[in-house]
This record gives C-alpha cells, structure tokens and sequence, in this order.
C-alpha cells in the first residue's frame, strides 16, 4: 500500500460510511423481497435476479459525483506493478549462491562483473501469477532452478562390531584378490617395519658380574 501511494482511512462507525452503509441496508431489505418475488431458491437463480435488479437500481438511486472526470493518478515513470503488487521475503544468500524459498531453490547467476551473492540479504517476490524474482538492491537478479540437493551420508549403525574389524556384523564381508592372494576386507594387513622403526635399532646386554 505505501509503494502504491495508498493510506489506509478507517472508518469506526456506520455514520462515517453513510452511502454503503444504505446500499447495505437496501440489500439486505429490498433484494429479499426481489428474490422472493422471483421465486429464486438456488444460488444461479439468485445471481440471474441479481444481474437484472443491480442496473434499475443504478438508475433509480445513482448520484452524479459533485467533481466529473477520474479521480485516479498517473504513476510515476518506470514503476512496474509486478514489483508492487506481490509478497516479498528477505533472504541470505547461502554459500552456494542459491536462494531457499520454500520447496524452491534458485541458483543466482552471476552478472554485471559479481563473481558471488555468497551471504548477501535478497529479497524473494512472489508474483500473483506464482512466479518467484530475486531482487538485490532494487535489481532483478539472473536465476534459474538450483541442482537437486545431495542426500546427507549417514554413518551406519555399528552397535553390533565383529571382534577385530571395524564393520557391523551386519555388513556382508567380501574377498579381495590381489597379486594372487585372497585378502579378506576388515581384516589388519601385515607391515614392514620402517628403517627407523624400534625394533631395527642396536641393543645392548649389560650382565651383572657382581
């Protein structure tokens, strides 16, 4: 409404909106009586009856306004209605340079020499017609839809280990052949020690000669 130019009068008594407060009252007296005389008992019927009354009333009860012409204003040059008339969000930017909105992820692309929106506050509009724009700073940002998010890797149940391996009992075990030699998975591997490893040190023997 503030965009629009619009401010909100409200009105908290029925003096203060005398003329709909009597086409209301006609309505509700008058139309009742049309309905009933018409013998309309469905709601197609009703509005067939409505169609008809609402031009003889116009006719018989309108009031030329004391100003003629239009009281509407002219907007301002380079407004856009699209940017007005919808819902806006604002948003962080993720590290990906995608945009969460809901079930919709869109992944901003990059223009005008930025190489990332990576945590910038964005604002998501949602259109009337359903669509979705991300503007920052005033500016309608480049998107397209985000790839579908990869499934988070979880660790497996390990309650139950094999004693001496690593792996739940419950994940099959497969043989490994290599060089000739069947390995089996989970199990230690032999090693060499390495040159400077303890055991490959000089040692010494003291003998007690006391």
């Amino acid at each position: 409404m503030e965009e629009l130019g619009i401010t909100s009068i409200s009105s908290h008594s029925p003096q203060a909106r005398g003329r709909i407060e009597r086409l209301w009252g006609t309505f509700q007296d008058r139309l009742v009586s049309e309905l009933r005389l018409a013998g309309a008992s469905t709601v197609e019927e009703a509005n067939h009856v409505l169609r008809d009354f609402l031009p003889r009333y116009t006719q018989r009860f309108a009031v030329p306004a004391a100003q003629p012409g239009l009281a509407y204003r002219q907007t301002a040059k380079g407004f856009l209605l699209d940017q007005a008339c919808c819902f806006k969000y604002l948003r962080t930017v993720g590290p990906d340079n995608v945009v969460r909105f809901g079930k919709h992820r869109l992944q901003i692309l990059l223009a005008n020499g930025r190489s990332s929106y990576a945590r910038a506050r964005v604002e998501v509009h949602e259109r009337l017609d359903g669509s979705i724009a991300v503007y920052y700073q005033g500016q309608c940002l480049a998107t397209k839809p985000a790839p579908t998010e990869a499934p988070v890797l979880r660790t497996r149940n390990t309650s139950r280990v094999i004693p001496g391996t690593a792996y739940p009992s419950d994940v099959p075990v497969t043989p490994v052949v290599a060089a000739g030699k069947t390995i089996q998975q989970g199990s230690p591997r032999p090693t060499k020690p390495g040159p400077d490893h303890p055991w490959r040190r000089p040692f010494k023997v003291h003998i007690d000669r006391g």
